[in-house]
């Protein structure tokens, strides 16, 4: 089977199984894995950071970062579609206490003036009031959209001025810099708080990590703990990230090119791929999601007319031809 559903299937490699069993370990809620440390480190300094902590998910490193930016009784904003706001089953209302508002971009992109409009400052004790505005890149929902460091930078302009923080939601960021040549650093220039994925594109099993200062970062480890989630011997999950960052960073453009093959195969524009999705319009994406599956590819569901396929690690050259071939004959019957 062909999992075309998303990139956070893929599977470690041997030779990253071989470096999670090697990893030399200490007790992470003590602030003593050295691996963890290591691979906390590495990313801050990456993207020009003071300080980042390793989280189980991308999901609860946006709930800090966010957290971190947005007191209870405050609110954050973000694209329509953003994973803070769809995907994480309102985890910053429940848990934090945040309220979020939203503006709608084309395929998820960045809306200065509807930011500017939707921006509610701090003038009466009655009101919610903006406090940070979230960006996710590359956007997931938006079909692996990559912004343009330019609107990103118009962002951070903006909230400056606004005296309000800045989240990126970096998930795919790796994604974004292999697509555009734009450099870590200047991604983490535009946000006061970030969080970046190991476990989708670069294959690690799981795994995430939260950015930001050094006093940013010890007030979320207190909140990993409170929420529970502090680990013990993390060392061998950070074993895997490193070697994900060693190993798997320049390879995301295959995934790319063969995201092009399958929009191509499908009757879509490989032009409007940025990076390693794919979204179809279809009459009936249940219908079609099941009938891909007889065919043995697993595609994803994420409209009543919209189906998702994600490349990745796991997914090779012949799977890729066999793919297409399948899309090829279902597609045209399915617009």
């Amino acid at each position: 089977m062909i999992d075309l559903r998303s990139d956070t299937v893929t599977r470690p490699t041997g030779p990253m199984r071989a470096a999670m069993a090697a990893a030399e370990v200490g007790d992470d809620v003590y602030g003593e894995d050295p691996t963890v440390r290591a691979l906390e480190e590495r990313v801050a300094g990456m993207f020009g950071f003071e300080a980042a902590l390793f989280t189980v998910t991308g999901s609860l490193a946006n709930l800090l970062a966010v957290r971190l930016l947005v007191a209870p009784g405050e609110e954050v904003l973000c694209e329509s579609q953003a994973h803070i706001a769809r995907a994480e089953l309102g985890a910053h209302a429940a848990v934090s206490g945040v309220t979020t508002r939203t503006w709608v971009g084309e395929r998820g992109s960045v809306d200065l003036a509807a930011i500017e409009a939707l921006f509610a400052p701090d003038v009466s004790p009655f009101l919610v009031h903006t406090a940070a505005v979230s960006v996710e890149n590359t956007h997931n929902f938006g079909g692996g959209t990559v912004l343009s460091l330019d609107d990103l930078r118009a962002v951070r302009a903006f909230a400056d001025r606004a005296g309000i923080g800045v989240h990126l939601d970096g998930a795919r960021i790796w994604n974004a810099h292999v697509a555009t040549g734009v450099t870590f650093e200047a991604y983490g220039a535009v946000a006061d708080t970030m969080s970046v994925c190991l476990s989708k594109g670069l294959g690690a099993p799981v795994g995430s990590l939260v950015l930001g200062s050094e006093d940013q970062m010890r007030r979320a480890r207190e909140w990993r703990k409170l929420l529970g989630g502090g680990w013990r011997q993390a060392g061998v999950l950070a074993a895997a990230g490193l070697y994900a960052l060693d190993h798997h960073i320049p390879r995301l453009v295959e995934d790319h090119a063969r995201a092009r093959r399958l929009a191509d195969a499908a009757g879509g524009d490989p032009a409007s791929v940025d990076t390693n999705m794919v979204v179809l319009d279809v009459q009936d994406a249940a219908t079609f999601v099941r009938a891909c599956e007889e065919e043995g590819v697993r595609t994803g569901m994420v409209g009543p007319r919209s189906v998702r396929l994600v490349t990745h690690l796991d997914v090779t050259e012949e799977d890729t031809e066999k793919a297409c071939d399948v899309l090829a004959r279902l597609a045209g019957h399915a617009a």
